[in-house]
């Protein structure tokens, strides 16, 4: 499997925006980003969220990526991996059967809780269609079970 892309944003642009405008928090692509045991993605806007939160990082598949924007017929500028505001785009991995299950990513221990559900903002930030094709492909949201550094490679170790 291959991390493509790592991302985080120091704030919300969706959570609390309910019947307001979206947040203007900057999504920041990294090399690597710190994985917190039980809290999170050190400068992320879900770090120490909740107690024993089930998002502490979020994962989406490049090859839903890919096809989404196929099937929505998206041009290569509107291609924009950042807009899913998921942490990791992996490549090769099919996240949906990690859910409820524990896996290790680069030596990082991680427990898949659920699929990590798209939202109605994802029409805006996408495209007017994109909640309804992300059921059932909006990723993965995990739980980080032991600390690391994890970081974009053309090949991870993934057990």
């Amino acid at each position: 499997m291959k991390i493509l892309h790592l991302y985080i944003s120091p704030g919300h642009n969706y959570v609390g925006h309910h019947g307001k405008p979206p947040g203007e928090n900057p999504i920041h692509e990294v090399d690597r980003v710190e994985c917190v045991a039980g809290r999170g993605i050190r400068g992320d806007r879900f770090f120490d969220y909740k107690p024993d939160y089930k998002g502490q990082i979020t994962f989406f598949a490049w090859e839903n990526l890919e096809r989404m924007w196929k099937e929505l017929g998206l041009s290569p500028e509107q291609r924009d991996p950042a807009a899913t505001r998921r942490n990791v785009i992996t490549g090769g991995l099919d996240l949906n059967v990690l859910i409820g299950e524990e896996f290790k990513i680069q030596g990082i221990r991680f427990f898949g809780t659920e699929e990590c559900r798209p939202c109605y903002w994802m029409n805006g930030a996408i495209h007017p269609a994109a909640e309804e094709w992300m059921k059932g492909r909006g990723g993965l949201r995990a739980k980080i079970l032991s600390d690391g550094w994890l970081e974009k490679s053309a090949d991870s170790e993934y057990q």
